[in-house]
């Protein structure tokens, strides 16, 4: 591996794109230790710690590399752009002109789709500028003196300083798409995850020898489990009957439709964490924090968190797949293109079918995503220790998808240079 690295960086254009890539998250991580003015952000962060670390703002702080908790200028992150990606993919589905604006608009169409939700992450990130401003301002009255000065001017600051942020880290995500290696988004989410890392490792160093060593192997079995099962698919085989143009034969050959196993990503996991940590995050808002409703409840370390996380799970598995996979639209872009499934006639058998293979792998998708996101919960219930970690299921599968696909990006550019690949 190490003289493939070598032989990548011989690469002259594959080295300037590794350098920018570097170079754009070192930008980022520099804009992710720059406080926000008028926020006393030592008070912020021991308030977050022992407080806000369990509800939807933990996933926040996580995602952010721990900016959210400090009050930075980066401390929205990418989520705004994450959310604004979402509701416009979702809405693409649902408006009709969106829908062909995506489809039929060509090059200029998905260069509007961009520009919409550019402007929609802009306004999503004024949204939770003020709703962060809100939030400091209300710990402030409780006594905690999180802002340090009121009024209408630091009020104005703090909020455009969160907003500016966000659209700046929107920009550099771009950019990384654009010049660099691999998507600027995941790339991000990556550089903000392992940032974490060496306050695990001192973490771990505190815990007993044993519960380390079983830590490092459900670690590592963890890892193992999900490349296994981010490469896995189900092969559906299709075949295509000859058709004469001219004087050339088309089609006659046996291909496959791949459908993946883990369809989804990590959104299933995103969607229902987020919803499952909704009343903690009020009760935070609140202050009632405390409790048996509290502690074996809403709590994420609760079992009734466990089960209703494990549900949300299998929901949004599924509604995520429907949007992805348009069954109907698949038959019949095979039937006009001359290919057909066997056993099953082109048209509505052939979609029955492949929406039968869909839910199936639906089912084993889910658990598998069910496994991984409750793995930390249950470890940490049995260790208590653990739970200092820091460790989730969604941080796993973000690091080892990005880890990944980066290197098949890799891959792909130094094949095309006759380089032996990074995976041989």
């Amino acid at each position: 591996m190490i003289q493939t690295l070598q032989n990548a960086w011989k690469i002259p254009e594959l080295r300037k794109k590794i350098i920018f890539t570097l170079f754009i998250l070192l930008i980022y991580r520099v804009g992710n230790v720059i406080p926000v003015p008028y926020i006393d952000t030592l008070t912020l962060a021991s308030y977050f710690d022992s407080v806000l670390s369990t509800t939807i703002l933990g996933l926040y702080n996580a995602m952010s590399g721990s900016a959210f908790s400090q009050a930075t200028v980066f401390a929205l992150g990418i989520q705004p752009y994450i959310n604004a990606s979402i509701i416009i993919q979702l809405l693409t589905v649902a408006i009709p002109a969106l829908e062909r604006l995506a489809k039929d608009g060509g090059e200029e169409g998905k260069k509007t789709i961009a520009k919409i939700t550019r402007y929609t992450t802009v306004g999503l990130g004024l949204l939770m500028g003020w709703a962060y401003y809100m939030m400091l301002k209300n710990y402030s009255m409780q006594g905690f003196s999180i802002i340090t000065d009121n009024g209408i001017l630091p009020a104005i600051v703090i909020i455009l300083a969160f907003t500016a942020g966000s659209a700046m880290v929107m920009w550099l995500g771009e950019q990384i798409t654009e010049f660099g290696i691999g998507n600027g988004i995941s790339m991000i989410l990556f550089a903000n995850i392992i940032s974490g890392i060496p306050s695990m490792v001192g973490t771990m160093f505190s815990m007993q020898w044993w519960m380390a060593l079983i830590v490092l192997v459900g670690m590592t079995a963890l890892i193992l489990f999900i490349i296994f099962i981010n490469d896995a698919e189900r092969r559906i085989p299709i075949q295509y009957a000859k058709r004469v143009v001219g004087r050339k034969i088309y089609g006659g050959q046996n291909t496959n439709l791949p459908i993946k196993v883990a369809m989804s990503g990590v959104m299933p996991v995103i969607f229902a964490q987020s919803i499952c940590s909704l009343p903690a995050t009020v009760c935070a808002f609140t202050g009632k924090t405390s409790g048996w409703w509290y502690d074996n409840v809403w709590s994420s370390h609760s079992w009734f968190y466990a089960v209703m996380y494990f549900l949300m799970i299998f929901f949004f598995s599924w509604f995520y797949s429907t949007i992805q996979y348009d069954t109907v639209e698949i038959s019949n872009n095979l039937k006009s293109n001359g290919g057909f499934i066997p056993g099953f006639r082109p048209g509505k058998p052939t979609a029955e079918f492949i929406q039968k293979v869909i839910n199936k792998i639906i089912v084993f998708g889910a658990v598998y995503l069910g496994i991984v996101a409750l793995l930390p919960i249950i470890a940490g219930n049995c260790m208590t220790e653990v739970r200092n970690l820091a460790i989730g299921g969604t941080s796993v599968i973000i690091v080892v998808g990005v880890a990944l696909e980066t290197v098949k990006a890799l891959e792909a550019q130094m094949l095309m240079r006759h380089y032996k690949g990074f995976l041989d």
